[in-house]
């Protein structure tokens, strides 16, 4: 497939003479002879989605139905009187019906009247966008039942890596074709001015580039799908064709965004405090509590169009499967974006963003200490929905704040950010009122405020594999047995099998507040649901402590347990109070529904086994074919520097295909 840009202008029909050509197309036989065109492509369509030429919508389409399992037609082309085609549908083959035949043994009929199809048409900027899709079909549909298609008949089935490149000009057109529209000579999409690079534009709605920093963008681009045969990217080009947005994801993060995709973190910090790098970080939460890269991007502006942009993107890329909740700061522009991308995902406000404007929005009062203290109270130590309503109104008439916006704005917001009202969201512990519990920028150690574009993607895979041998590392002491038990009970012992260390370190805080809960009571019963009151001694301001009750529902015959305090559902491991209930009943075990896979040492993740640099494994023929493919890469990205390199590189090319033809061990 030709590179993909998702734009956000209206789709609409021009008024234009034309006429219409129906049925199956000689584009069923169209064969590319420059190599181009080899490859499977995973993508579903989507509207937004743009490529060069008529045959490059055709032939995605086509891979995308041959991936599915089904055939594609023709339905309609539309040209105007000059001839020129400038719309098009494709539909599966099972569309409509064939019209009924008079012969004595007519053919079975076939077509079903499938809705699926894509339409497209040609915009003035002479890219065919599609502006229509339906996905669904009216019938099964298998990618292995072998059947034959027409339309699937000169389709590749190789990746790009198997590519039979035999001069340099082939290379040049499969690298252009590869990396969208940037070309060697930089007059694609980087926009770059001979010795100028970039600055002689200084327009707001592209991205602003200093000396190198255009040729690291392509440098940076070529290189990472060299290295990674999954590697995606979108470019957003301005009416000038200059780069406007810009957003990537390695295959690793996708692959990783299968097991922690539940819970994702948008990180702006890099827009909102004007960074020289305009980055936007999404973010998730592995089994470590360790922060993992879901994507990046790159905006001109802080503007909803932008948000939006990138957000279709990364859904492009992780196939159209959005996270259950969303957490990002209260910018009124990013909240409109994820709003219109994501409607279903639980949307939250980051509760330290709040907090960290309350000096900056209120710090001019009078009595900012005492409101202050009153809104922390308010926000901290409200175990119920209504005592934060008292305390926050109480507040508010106080000191006379009922004008105060930046206050109204908030409060309206108060179910998306104060933890009383989220406590039954899982959140995997990014939205907490402890302090460690929030994530950081990922790229915090990298990225500065006036690191340059070329210094981060100078320092980016630096900082990637900083976050893996975090992991590979957590992951070893993890399924170690070194881990030291603060106490006997059976629950911490239970959890040490199964759990990583870190989430256990944050379940042994809740064996031992379990020596905090002085009472339970059996407060009623009805069947076999009890209700019970478990007080517990909760640390206040400065040392004073205060008795509060939290209210446990037990069902003994299914084996259910729940708290008020709501800590399984926003962090999925039980809380100090559950465990009470359990103990007291004599159950020794935690019930199996309150173990999640999420936070589990034992699960074998495949982007572990098929990326990490850790090692691979030896027995898996593709393994051992993507780790020789990476490194061979290498290999040519060295030699191809200096003509000493190059002269290195093929001698060492021809010893080691020496070596493995005569079948010696080339260590020996």
């Amino acid at each position: 497939m030709d590179g993909v840009s998702l734009n956000t202008d209206p789709v609409g029909d021009e008024e234009a003479d034309y006429f219409e050509i129906e049925g199956d197309s000689v584009l069923a036989d169209y064969v590319d002879q420059t190599g181009m065109f080899q490859g499977e492509n995973p993508l579903p369509p989507a509207v937004g989605m743009e490529f060069e030429s008529y045959e490059d919508v055709y032939y995605f389409y086509s891979c995308y139905a041959k991936e599915q399992g089904f055939g594609v037609r023709v339905s309609n082309t539309w040209y105007r009187k000059s001839k020129e085609r400038y719309r098009g549908k494709l539909s599966c083959s099972s569309a409509g019906f064939k019209k009924k035949s008079e012969a004595n043994r007519p053919r079975p009929e076939t077509r079903t009247g499938c809705p699926a199809m894509i339409k497209f048409r040609l915009m003035d900027t002479r890219r065919w966008r599609i502006i229509e899709v339906e996905l669904d079909h009216n019938h099964l549909i298998n990618p292995t039942s072998g059947k034959f298609y027409k339309s699937h008949k000169n389709l590749g089935v190789g990746t790009k890596r198997l590519l039979q490149l035999d001069s340099a000009e082939e290379v040049q057109k499969v690298r252009l074709f590869r990396t969208v529209v940037v070309d060697a000579d930089h007059n694609g999409f980087l926009d770059v001015d001979e010795g100028e690079f970039g600055n002689s534009v200084d327009d707001s709605n592209q991205l602003k580039f200093n000396e190198g920093d255009a040729v690291a963008v392509e440098d940076f681009l070529c290189q990472a799908q060299l290295t990674d045969s999954n590697f995606f990217y979108v470019v957003d080009l301005n009416e000038k064709g200059s780069l406007m947005n810009l957003f990537w994801v390695s295959s690793r993060s996708k692959a990783a965004y299968n097991y922690f995709g539940d819970v994702v973190y948008i990180d702006t910090s890099c827009l909102a405090n004007k960074y020289e790098v305009p980055l936007v970080s999404i973010i998730g939460i592995n089994h470590h509590g360790q922060s993992v890269l879901f994507g990046c991007g790159l905006l001109a502006m802080e503007a909803a169009e932008s948000y939006i942009w990138l957000f279709r993107a990364w859904l492009t890329s992780i196939l159209g499967r959005p996270p259950q909740v969303i957490i990002a700061d209260q910018c009124v522009a990013l909240q409109i974006a994820l709003a219109d991308v994501f409607p279903r995902a639980y949307h939250c406000i980051s509760l330290s963003d709040i907090m960290r404007k309350v000096p900056q929005k209120l710090g001019s009062l009078i009595e900012y200490e005492e409101i202050e203290t009153a809104i922390c109270k308010a926000v901290y130590h409200s175990s119920k929905p209504e005592q934060f309503e008292a305390v926050w109104e109480g507040m508010i008439q106080q000191h006379m704040l009922g004008d105060h916006k930046w206050l109204q704005a908030i409060y309206e917001d108060r179910r998306r950010w104060v933890p009383v009202f989220v406590k039954d969201v899982f959140l995997a512990g990014v939205l907490s009122i402890q302090s460690s519990d929030t994530v950081s920028c990922f790229f915090q150690e990298y990225l500065g405020v006036h690191t340059s574009l070329r210094e981060f993607l100078a320092k980016y895979d630096r900082a990637l594999q900083s976050r893996y041998q975090l992991e590979a590392l957590a992951d070893a002491d993890s399924k170690s047995s070194s881990f030291m038990l603060r106490s006997r009970c059976y629950f911490e012992l239970q959890i040490s099998k199964l759990y990583t260390n870190e989430i256990l370190k944050k379940f042994e805080r809740e064996v031992e507040g379990m020596y905090s809960c002085f009472s339970t009571r059996k407060l009623n019963a009805e069947g076999s649901l009890v209700t019970y009151i478990v007080k517990e001694h909760v640390e206040m301001e400065g040392s004073r402590r205060d008795a509060r009750d939290f209210e446990v529902l037990y069902n003994e015959s299914e084996m259910e347990v729940q708290c008020n305090c709501g800590l399984f559902n926003s962090k999925g491991y039980l809380c100090r109070h559950t465990l009470s209930v359990l103990n007291q009943n004599g159950i020794e075990e935690i019930p199996p529904q309150y173990i999640l896979p999420r936070w589990r040492k034992d699960v074998k993740r495949s982007y572990v086994l098929d990326y990490s640099y850790s090692g691979i494994d030896i027995n898996s023929q593709i393994h051992r074919y993507d780790n020789l493919y990476r490194s061979i890469v290498q290999v040519i990205e060295e030699g191809r520097k200096s003509k000493e390199r190059y002269d290195i590189a093929i001698q060492g090319i021809n010893d080691i295909l020496s070596k493995l033809r005569l079948g010696t061990n080339p260590s020996s």
